[in-house]
Order: C-alpha cells, then structure tokens, then sequence
C-alpha cells in the first residue's frame, strides 16, 4: 500500500517540477480533487434522479437521496454556467463514452458520419479505423487546406455526394476557430444531424473565447477537463427532449452501468467554478498566452501548422529542425517540459513517431504563467531541439526559475 502512495508523491512532484504544454491537461482546484477523493466513490447509482423531468423512474438501488441531488445541482450548474435550456446528462465516464453513447443514440451501425481525420486533428473517436467509431460506422473524412485550415468547401461537396446522417466537428489538435454555422448550414441542407465535440475549447466556449455551437447542433459533447480544468470525465447536451430520452438510455443502459458520484461532484465544482468572473479572465489568458506562445516560436524559426492558433493550441511542424516529434517529446521529458508528438497533416513519419508536437497553454495559465513567460518558454523548447547536450543544464535552470515563480498549488 505504501508503495502506491510513494508514486503518488512521486507523480505530483512531476507535475509541481514541470512546465505542462499538453494541450489537454489542466490542474483542478483543491475543491474539486477533494470532491473527486470523497466517500461518494462508495455509491452505486444507476439510472438517474427521479427528480428529473426525463420519465426516469429513479435509481436502481436504494440510498440515493444525496447523489440524486448532487446529479441535479450538476445539470444545473452546467445549463447555468453555458446559459443554456440543452438537456444535460453528466454520466458518461469520459470524452469517449460520450461520443459513442451520442452515436448510439441516433446512428445505426454503418450509417455514415463526415468529420475531420485523426491525421488532420481530429479524434480518435471520430472515425479512426482502429476505434469503435471506425468499425461500427462508415466514415467519410473532410480535408484540411494546404496550410491546415478546415477545408468548408470539402466538406459541403462531401456531405453533399455522401449524404451522411450525421456531421461531426470537433478536433484535437486544430488551432483555429471552427465555423459551427457555417457547418451547420452544410448539416442542414442534406438531412444529417448535427455533432459538436467541443471537448477542447469547451472552457473556452462559456467564457465567450469561441463561438458557441449551442442552438446550432443537435448534440454537444464535451470533457470536462482540459480548458474547464474540472475532473477527467465525459458529458452530453442536447438540444431537445427527443434527444435527451434517446441519450439517457445510450449512456445507461445502453453503454454504461453505475455513474462514477464522486467525479460527477467534481464536474458540479468545476462548473460553479467556472461560472464565477474570475474563470473568464482565466479563459481569456489562455488565448493570450497561447498567441505570444506561438509568436515566440515563430520568432525562432518554427513553422506552426495555419501559421498561429486562435484558441488554447498549436501545432509545431519539426521538419526545418531536423527532429521527430517523438525525439523532441522524449528530449524536452528530461528538462522537465512535457508536450506530446503529433502528426501534421500529410505527415510523412509513422504515427507513433510523427513530425510535428502539439503544444498547449491551460496548465501553465492555471499556474499563473504570463505572455511574458511565454518567451522563455518557446527559447527553451528552440534550445532542446537545437543542441540538447550543450543547452540540457541551461534549460533545466531556466524551467526550474520558472516552476518557482508560479507553483501549482499556494
């Protein structure tokens, strides 16, 4: 038993000691980690709150009285915080769960979904081959343009030849606004519903940092990490109460059991958070950060795929610095910088070495960085993929000055 508490200490002395860039991690409050270790992990729940206004008949186990009503404050807090009337469902247990409990919901197995390709930042949920997207359903991908940019014009002639029942936006790794009408348009023209999968940008979306695809899609999907720096975990929105009744039954029973309680309280924590004033100056330095992020590389001879972000991301081609993104990820791990490799689009690498590395800015905002940390960040980044021997102790003092400066947790 001490063993695991051991690497535990062990685990949070990485994070305290690292610059974090993957674009899909965060720190939460101390509030919601103390929500997420509560006795709430000890209830079994399955259904949902009778209290809801779905035909739930309630649970189907006893002792339920105080999950029901931490469930319901959640929705609550999650139609309050994105001031919304979408139907909630804040059980499924990750991004993933969520997707397929959506498609489940209104797909049948090969029906065709158009959305973006895993090589061109999308994700792996939304159509891989090696995923249940892929194998249960026939996936026709839209392209991105030679400089990376969604290709709206792709799209259009695709949903028009292939006349999918369901378009997907969303992505993983794309650095730009998506134009939700401008899809939602193309949906609506050839009969498919419409999908967003707005895990990434959602924090970014309730404080008004991207355009919000609520009263454009038919169903929303989201994590509630990342840019919300709430609990790993899963979430569905839908637009009407025919959606809903098809959604509660793909997530339980369809694809789920009991609910995990104590992550559903901490996905009501993050939203009370997140609904507070101070989240959107939060959401805002995200942007901010990752912009003079972005300048700084470029400034030192990176090439960015779309040449710069507009949101929480970007995506760094490696090929003018003569390094895989899996040799720069592998490098930067040993002075103490974490980001993830990447494929750019058309990448030339295998996937599991590509030639790109995406790079992020909500965890390092949470600590406190600034766009004036940002060009120290983007010097050390240049210096490990430039000559990693000779700069690897320079680098080492530089993230540790920085770590300093702003720690996790006060």
């Amino acid at each position: 038993m001490d063993k695991v508490f051991d690497l535990i200490a062990r685990e949070q002395q990485r994070q305290d000691e690292n610059v974090e860039l993957i674009a899909s991690e965060n720190f939460v409050s101390e509030r919601v980690l103390r929500a997420v270790g509560s006795c709430l992990t000890n209830k079994y729940a399955e259904g949902y709150p009778a209290v809801r206004d779905t035909g739930s008949r309630g649970r189907y186990y006893g002792g339920c009285r105080w999950v029901d009503q931490i469930e319901q404050y959640c929705c609550d807090k999650w139609r309050e915080a994105f001031a919304t009337d979408y139907h909630v469902n804040v059980q499924p247990h990750c991004g993933s769960n969520a997707n397929l409990a959506a498609f489940m919901s209104v797909l049948k197995p090969g029906d065709t979904i158009l959305s973006m390709s895993l090589s061109n930042g999308g994700h792996l949920t939304h159509g891989s081959p090696v995923n249940f997207s892929g194998k249960l359903f026939r996936i026709v991908s839209y392209d991105v343009t030679a400089e990376g940019f969604i290709d709206y014009d792709d799209l259009a002639r695709k949903a028009a030849a292939e006349r999918p029942a369901l378009i997907l936006a969303g992505a993983s790794a794309y650095s730009r606004i998506i134009d939700f009408e401008r899809i939602a348009a193309v949906a609506k023209e050839c009969g498919a519903y419409f999908m967003v999968d707005m895990a990434h940008i959602a924090g970014l979306v309730l404080a008004g940092d991207h355009p919000s695809p609520f009263g454009l899609a038919d169903i929303i999907t989201t994590t509630t990490h990342k840019t919300l720096r709430g609990p790993r975990g899963g979430m569905i929105l839908s637009r009407d109460e025919e959606f809903a009744k098809k959604l509660n039954s793909a997530v339980f029973p369809g694809t789920q059991g009991g609910p995990l309680m104590h992550v559903i309280a901490g996905k009501a924590v993050c939203l009370r958070e997140a609904a507070q004033p101070e989240f959107k100056v939060y959401a805002e330095n995200v942007v901010k950060n990752a912009k003079a992020l972005a300048d700084a590389l470029l400034a030192r001879g990176f090439d960015l795929v779309t040449g710069g972000t507009d949101n929480h991301l970007m995506l760094a081609d490696l090929r003018k610095k003569n390094i895989t993104g899996k040799d720069l990820q592998t490098k930067l791990d040993e002075v103490h910088i974490t980001v993830n490799k990447n494929a750019i689009p058309n990448d030339p690498q295998k996937p599991g070495v590509t030639s790109g590395v995406r790079i992020g800015t909500p965890a390092c905002t949470t600590r406190g960085f600034t766009p004036e940390d940002m060009p120290v960040v983007a010097d050390c980044i240049d210096k490990i993929a430039t000559d990693f021997e000779s700069n690897r102790k320079a680098v080492l003092a530089a993230v540790a000055e920085l770590v300093r400066k702003h720690p996790i947790y006060e």
